[in-house]
């Protein structure tokens, strides 16, 4: 468990913050709109209401006391600009901030902010790449060359293990786990047989998926 603050609740931070409520983490919600964060009231650990562009706002809530704070300020880029600064220089340890541009993302950087999120862009990336290859129902980036990917296996594999299609070495991907239904197995055996109705999560570099898939074609 964490202690996390979540400042600005609007559609982000209200997803976020019940997520992370969800995960067991013990969150303070903070917003200047008190109907903002009326539905969190009985879920939150804490609810506040203020304008964090304020230091004394902020001091009050005891800021270095916090594992991870978020700025998810969306509307006023200078509002979430300033409570990233003042959220470094009270001592927080770890400030996520979202942006909306990629110029929000320098800012936020130089000012303080340990990582820069944009929500709105790694949904449109995802969503591309997804509806961009046949046969793919999903995908996590690990780096801009790595990924974990949910595909269904090839037709030529069926009926087959691991070790006969001698996956790992004549695919340079490997498998993490299978999954059929809602049931996943994790780190499938050597003499695991390839099934029609399964999906598997491999994890490989992109042009070697990519060569994959064009065989799942």
């Amino acid at each position: 468990m964490k202690t996390i603050l979540v400042i600005g609740i609007g559609r982000f931070g209200k997803h976020l913050s019940r997520k992370l409520i969800e995960l067991g983490n013990e969150v303070m919600i903070v917003d200047k709109e008190e109907e903002k964060i009326s539905e969190l009231l009985p879920l939150a650990a804490s609810v506040q209401i203020g304008d964090c562009t304020k230091e004394e706002v902020l001091h009050s809530f005891g800021i270095s006391n916090f594992d991870l704070c978020f700025v998810c300020v969306g509307t006023n880029f200078q509002s979430s600009l300033e409570i990233t600064s003042l959220l470094k220089d009270l001592g927080a340890k770890y400030v996520i901030s979202k942006a909306s541009r990629d110029i929000h993302i320098k800012f936020l950087l130089r000012n303080g902010a340990d990582e820069v999120i944009d929500p709105e862009q790694e949904i449109a990336e995802k969503l591309a790449v997804r509806c961009s290859a046949n046969n793919l129902f999903d995908y996590i980036e690990l780096t801009k060359d790595i990924s974990i990917y949910e595909i269904p296996p090839a037709d030529r594999w069926i009926g087959k293990s691991i070790k006969e299609v001698n996956f790992r070495v004549r695919y340079n991907v490997s498998i993490l786990a299978t999954k059929i239904g809602e049931k996943i197995s994790l780190l499938p055996a050597a003499d695991h047989i390839f099934r029609a109705d399964e999906h598997l999560m491999v994890i490989g570099r992109h042009n070697d998926v990519e060569k994959i898939l064009k065989l799942i074609n």
